[in-house]
């Protein structure tokens, strides 16, 4: 078991960044306050995607659905810190799973819709679960079947859908438990500081990462999300993020924890109903992906049947903002665009309006340091520790403009990697700060951070280090370009060279020449403009929706030995 050493948990708790709650009783606390709200909201179009009708549940509605839940785990031998990993569609189900298994101790590791036997053969080895969730009925997947595949002796198969198998337990058809419920709380101590989830780093290649968050973990984090978007009491929510990472579960559920609100679910991407959603359940606060948000901007016919009235603030993230689209929803619709940095493992890097006013520096920085009232607090505190450190190694860089890698330290951050000692070892200090692989650099004579690259991803032209996320940022607002991807090639004379990937918006067409004509106009340095260009009709992506930039590089180098 993960968890913190004494002398933090003693500090944190001091601070309130941390308490003794579970995220079962903060959700408890809400449920008995306002039995009557509307808690949950299915998207309109889940019997599409999955099975059943859309539902729409109280919380008093939801308690009796969690308790009915954990019931039906213990009645299937799951029990204190016992591991369940759930793979499963954004549907009221999951969180109602996410809470059950909350209440009786145990540990949810949630898996994307999109993994199969390879992704969850791995997993299973990593984890070994005592039980795998997933639904009867999903489009295009079949996740029984695949499962089945890779399933160890003494897994239980649990499924939620009509049509349950038979040697599976049907947890939609499970019958209340109350008793059994009591005499397990009674005689089981679940804490705060216990490991609740374990998600997955979003790595492209390699082993998968395991990583645990307490209940503690989540709730260190949370007033980053719900602070800088101003969310109120009772405010409605639009979650189109699946349910299995930082996004979705750091910043839209524990912010609904905090605030006693609404959660509409929303799944998969659909800009049609996500926009109808908006106009009907009138959230206040929404993420949605920067390159859905710059082809929105981009769309006058959609935008002309959009209603965003309700929303006072919209999230964005997972890759730079185009400092255009950030500008152009405020100047157009009076709405601020937060941009939101995070990461399973604890970042919490947020700029919302209230500390940065303008939406050009909005788009491009994150305040040095960010104060927030701890959950459980009463004045503002830092809620992460930064330093930046050369790649190579050295002492902390102190002056603006010079790239560095992210350290970090503090409520939020996990404390390593899931049965992986030397990945822990590797990932952090001997100080003790996690090391992101991200570089930044500080602006403003040391008020800004601004995110520069991967570590891994920096292009070295000639010697010179160039940050693709630089590039694409600017292209993030170019009137033909629906996505652009920068990367590097390989180059027998400056070792690397830029390319783009890029995809045009229909009926548009796109030449380098245009390209960088455009990138010119953003007085971009020279050294930096692409020298080649590939046309995708899509970009590959992966389950949090950033760009593979190195399968869009492997992509290129084979349209270019096609060519030869």
């Amino acid at each position: 078991m993960i968890v913190a050493g004494e002398d933090k948990r003693r500090l944190y708790r001091e601070q309130g960044w941390w308490g003794d709650k579970t995220l079962a009783d903060l959700f408890l606390d809400n449920a008995q306050a306002f039995p009557d709200r509307l808690a949950l909201v299915d998207a309109p179009n889940r019997g599409e995607f999955a099975f059943g009708e859309p539902r729409r549940l109280s919380y008093a509605e939801l308690r009796a659905e969690v308790e009915r839940l954990a019931g039906a785990l213990l009645d299937a031998g799951i029990g204190k810190d016992d591991i369940v990993i759930a793979q499963l569609p954004n549907i009221s189900e999951f969180v109602s799973l996410y809470f059950a298994v909350a209440t009786i101790g145990a540990i949810i590791s949630p898996v994307a819709v999109q993994y199969r036997s390879h992704e969850l053969a791995t997993m299973f080895g990593i984890l070994e679960p005592k039980a795998f969730v997933c639904g009867t009925r999903m489009h295009h997947a079949d996740h029984l079947r695949v499962a089945r595949s890779v399933m160890r002796d003494g897994m239980t198969l649990m499924t939620f859908g009509p049509d349950a198998p038979v040697d599976a337990v049907d947890l939609s058809a499970a019958p209340p438990n109350p008793e059994l419920l009591a005499e397990h709380l009674r005689r089981t101590d679940v804490g705060a500081d216990d490991v609740f989830t374990i998600c997955w780093t979003s790595g492209t290649t390699g082993v998968p990462k395991g990583v645990p968050r307490t209940h503690n973990h989540w709730v260190g984090i949370a007033p980053g999300t719900y602070t800088t978007s101003r969310l109120q009491d009772g405010d409605v929510m639009l979650n189109p993020f699946p349910l299995i990472n930082m996004a979705s579960i750091g910043g839209i559920t524990m912010s609904w924890l905090r605030i006693a609100g609404t959660m509409v679910l929303h799944h998969p991407f659909d800009p049609q109903i996500y926009l109808a959603q908006i106009a009907t359940e009138r959230p206040g606060f929404t993420i949605a992906p920067p390159a859905v948000l710059n082809m929105l901007l981009q769309n006058e016919a959609l935008l002309a049947q959009v209603d965003l009235s309700s929303l006072r603030t919209l999230g964005s993230g997972s890759a730079p903002l185009a400092p255009a689209m950030v500008g152009g929803f405020q100047e157009r619709f009076d709405l601020p665009v937060i941009n939101i940095f995070g990461s399973n493992e604890g970042m919490t890097l947020i700029t919302g309006p209230d500390d940065v006013p303008d939406p050009v520096e909005r788009a491009s920085y994150f305040p040095h340091s960010l104060e927030l009232i701890p959950f459980f607090g009463d004045r503002p505190r830092r809620i992460m520790e930064v330093r930046l450190v050369p790649p190579e190694g050295g002492d902390p860089i102190k002056q603006d403009g010079v790239p560095g890698e992210l350290h970090i330290r503090g409520p939020a951050v996990f404390e390593g990697y899931w049965k992986s000692p030397e990945q822990t070892q590797r990932a952090f200090t001997d100080d003790g700060w996690f090391k992101t692989g991200d570089l930044f650099q500080t602006e403003q004579s040391g008020r800004f951070l601004r995110f520069v690259g991967r570590c891994k991803d920096l292009i070295i032209r000639g010697g010179v280090n160039i940050s693709p996320e630089e590039i694409d940022q600017l292209l993030g607002g170019h009137p033909d370009l629906a996505e652009a991807c920068v990367f590097a090639l390989p180059d027998p004379v400056m070792g690397e060279r830029i390319g783009l990937g890029a995809v045009p918006h229909p009926g548009r067409e796109v030449s380098l020449e245009c390209v960088t004509d455009y990138l010119l106009g953003q007085d971009l340095a020279k050294f930096k403009l692409p020298e080649r260009l590939f046309l995708f009709s899509e970009l590959p992506r992966n389950v949090t929706h950033k760009f593979m930039r190195s399968e869009v590089r492997e992509q290129a180098i084979a349209m270019l030995e096609r060519e030869e």
